[in-house]
């Protein structure tokens, strides 16, 4: 089987582009739009909305396979790649990857895709931006899936020696700014992992502390509401885009403390806290990673902390893994380029005896969810992230179902 034809479109995201470090200098929230200007290169307001490039290959067969091009929502922040638009991308793909493209044999996913992923754009030497990669790469695993009649995560799982799911993998949904309504959403569909939170500026986390601390009182007091019997016990998970450590200067012995806090208010469900601090580098971020790591457990508290700032490619997620650097790794899924990589960072983080958790952004689409659910079938991460959007229903009935379906057609025969 070979690709015939090549064809692309701009399309949508399920959410925004957002400037961080606009937020982060709290530009006003009006309705569905902040007020205030942006500061990250690239940005024309603090949000924009979301862009794709869709991609199609027409298979020699007459097949379509699908792939969606797609950055994450903060974009620029964080060392990440510039603000993704289709307007901009859309000529590179026609110039330079179509061609690239028509007439390739798609007898292995794994070997074009790293071609695709080390592809160097004749025009700037360098190579594709990420959301391109990752739309591609998506495409052409899609399009090996259909030439050789099976499921995308079958043909994983063949390539890279692993065994498919015989459980759901733990699903892991996020509120945005409605952390009560969609909260409530969550707990009524048993969600494994909530509520994300949204604590990316510290009017949310409270100057000590203590807004997240209500919060999380509130969050165990609704699921026995809602589920008195206790037969419901997530694990709460909150992003806090570093806000702990501005609060507390970043001083780990003065976290710690208030993560005795966060344990007690929660208890007995665990908690989760992603990218409690900022620090600038990745080489700081994982010297006090490794630290809070170690005196957590030291303490024995029944918390865990998760990697994402700094840590946007599969060599950085090798690096957190090797240091110890947290006890979980979000894998970024767009930031990583070619989802070869993300197949090999939940692998590797597996091997290293690191957490994976296998995320992405709100501002995806329908197509790379599905795509994600498929590696996550066959890498078999700690969780997964339901998206795209922050409506909490649409995300998680996309991944949700998807993995149903999997499970089905994997044990039935």
């Amino acid at each position: 089987m070979k690709i015939e034809n090549v064809l692309v479109s701009p399309g949508r995201t399920g959410f925004f582009f957002d400037d961080l470090g606009a937020i982060g200098r709290k530009a006003v929230r009006d309705g569905a739009i902040f007020q205030g200007k942006p500061v990250t290169e690239g940005f024309r307001a603090v949000r924009q909305v979301g862009e794709s490039i869709l991609l199609m290959l027409e298979l020699e067969d007459g097949q379509i396979a699908y792939g969606d091009c797609a950055a994450v929502q903060y974009s620029g922040a964080s060392g990440r790649e510039p603000l993704f638009l289709a307007d901009t991308y859309l000529p590179v793909l026609r110039k330079h990857v179509v061609p690239f493209l028509k007439g390739q044999k798609l007898t292995s996913f794994r070997e074009l895709a790293e071609k695709i992923d080390n592809f160097t754009n004749p025009d700037t030497g360098r190579r594709l931006h990420s959301a391109l990669r990752y739309g591609i790469t998506g495409a052409i695993l899609d399009a090996v899936a259909k030439g050789q009649k099976k499921l995308m995560c079958q043909v994983i799982a063949q390539e890279y020696g692993t065994t498919i799911t015989k459980k759901p993998i733990p699903i892991f949904t996020q509120s945005g700014d409605n952390r009560y309504d969609n909260a409530d959403k969550m707990i009524l569909k048993m969600v494994d992992v909530l509520p994300h939170g949204l604590v990316n500026n510290v009017d949310v986390l409270g100057s000590d502390g203590s807004l997240l601390l209500e919060y999380i009182s509130w969050l165990k007091n609704r699921i026995l509401t809602i589920h008195p019997h206790r037969i419901y016990q997530p694990i709460l998970h909150f992003d806090v885009y570093g806000t702990i450590g501005t609060i507390f200067n970043n001083d780990v012995q003065k976290i710690i403390r208030y993560f005795e806090k966060l344990e007690k208010a929660a208890s007995p469900l665990t908690v989760r806290i992603e990218s409690p601090v900022d620090m600038g580098s990745k080489e700081l971020q994982i010297q006090v990673f490794r630290e809070l790591r170690e005196k957590i457990e030291e303490k024995g508290l029944n918390i865990k902390i998760i990697a994402d700032e700094w840590c946007n490619t599969l060599e950085d997620i090798k690096s957190f893994a090797e240091e110890r650097a947290g006890h979980i790794v979000q894998i970024k899924t767009p930031d990583l380029g070619g989802i070869n990589n993300t197949i090999e960072a939940v692998l590797y983080c597996r091997e290293k005896g690191m957490g994976a958790y296998l995320g992405g952004t709100c501002n995806e689409t329908d197509i790379s969810a599905r795509i994600c659910t498929h590696i996550a079938a066959a890498t078999k991460p700690l969780q997964m992230l339901a998206k795209p959007g922050m409506g909490v229903d649409e995300g998680y009935m996309i991944v949700f179902n998807e993995m149903q379906r999997i499970l089905t057609l994997t044990q039935s025969s």
